[in-house]
């Protein structure tokens, strides 16, 4: 039987993702603080740099799963993991020659972005190649707890780093980590080649691209879930392109508080990676990815009532640390949930093509989303659009509450 965390090969993937996860999350909190702190950025302009580092899942999503689904996966996720780290090593150069533009960081998001779009399709379709199709539950859970604890530790030692270096500097150590991630994916042994058939001709890339979109769209549970997501997106890419405004500007919290907040979230992901194997075992596939998506919500809900409570800032601070923690909770057991059920009901040889149609569908909706957060907060104000996301995530679960009548019992 399968063991996670006794199979040397998977030990190597799966530290090949905790390290790029961690470069990830130094990421998060050092971008914010150059773009608000040393930049002065606007509303309007983070909903700019948002939209530059997801704009690739808009423009070249679907292309990209029926590329990848044609390429190897280890090979493709090696040259993503370079291509962010040459793009985020930038920063620090143009940082120490005294020339860095807000308008460097959205080149820099934008080429960061179209690397995550082909190492995120090549990763969700490498997972059952390299473990199996009936073992993809538990490797998701091991997966998303090293994510959950990238989470963790790496906004709270970013925030600590930042008290001795420059923001630029800390993306130079975010290099660093894809940079070590791709030493541990060339070090990682799968069987795809021998279980690649060769094409009996060479198809047309816009056939197989319709041909991954179309089974999203009539595949009724997978259907359901990619609207739910999109709503959730949605409402996510609003927090997104906001919160660091919301906390850093109007709460006034420091960057070390900013990072303990994310830590502090991560840590309810870490307790819902661990519960949602159980869960889904005792309750259902059904319930389980519906109660989450409903769930998730109370981390929205955390900003508008922080900004309520903005004149005491402990109190601000506790209800998003609060509400941060449980709905992290929910988040991830339903990213584990979701993501597991799609690559179950997926044929192999479509797994890219899914994956990049529901990800051109759902992350394609980010760069809108969040170029609309920046304008609309700036004419209808922040506390408006944060209650605006609040509503969206509620409505995001809707698709879901009828999905187990698109379920076989087996998978349900």
């Amino acid at each position: 039987m399968f063991k996670a965390g006794l199979d040397p090969n998977f030990n190597r993937f799966w530290t090949t993702e905790s390290l790029a996860q961690f470069a990830v999350q130094l990421g998060t909190i050092a971008l914010p603080i150059i773009s608000v702190q040393l930049l002065h950025a606007s509303e309007a302009q983070l909903g700019y740099l948002n939209a530059a580092s997801t704009a690739a899942f808009l423009v070249l999503g679907l292309p990209a799963g029926a590329w990848v689904d044609r390429w190897l996966k280890r090979p493709t996720l090696i040259a993503a993991n370079l291509t962010r780290a040459l793009a985020v090593s930038a920063v620090p150069v143009l940082y120490f020659a005294g020339a860095l533009q807000l308008w460097h960081l959205y080149i820099v998001a934008a080429v960061v972005g179209l690397a995550t779009v082909f190492f995120d399709v090549a990763y969700q379709s490498f997972i059952p190649i390299l473990v199996g199709v009936q073992r993809i539950g538990r490797a998701n859970s091991r997966m998303e707890a090293s994510v959950q604890l990238a989470r963790l530790a790496g906004p709270s030692i970013g925030g600590l780093l930042l008290k001795v270096l420059a923001a630029p500097v800390l993306l130079g150590a975010v290099g660093v980590g894809y940079l070590i991630s791709s030493i541990f994916l060339i070090a990682t042994h799968d069987k795809e080649k021998s279980l690649r058939r060769p094409p009996t001709r060479e198809r047309n890339l816009w056939a197989e691209i319709r041909e991954g979109l179309s089974y999203v769209l009539h595949s009724a549970p997978i259907s359901r879930i990619t609207l739910a997501n999109l709503l959730s997106s949605v409402a996510y890419t609003f927090a997104m392109t906001l919160v660091p405004l919301v906390v850093l500007r109007l709460i006034g919290m420091t960057s070390i508080q900013y990072g303990l907040s994310m830590a502090v979230g991560a840590a309810g992901g870490l307790v819902g990676a661990s519960l949602s194997g159980r869960l889904t075992a005792k309750y259902g596939t059904a319930d389980v990815v519906r109660f989450s998506a409903l769930g998730a919500t109370v981390m929205l809900l955390a900003y508008p009532l922080a900004l309520l409570a903005a004149d005491s800032r402990p109190l601000a601070m506790g209800i998003i640390f609060t509400l941060g923690f449980l709905g992290n909770i929910a988040v991830l057991i339903y990213n584990i949930t979701q993501v597991s059920l799609r690559q179950r009901l997926c044929p192999l040889p479509l797994l890219s093509r899914m994956n990049a149609s529901v990800r051109f569908i759902v992350w394609g909706a980010m760069p809108i989303s969040a170029l609309a957060a920046g304008w609309l907060s700036t004419a209808l104000g922040i506390t408006t659009i944060l209650w605006v996301m609040v509503a969206l995530g509620l409505v995001s679960a809707v698709p879901l509450w009828r999905i187990s009548r698109h379920l076989t019992a087996d998978i349900r």
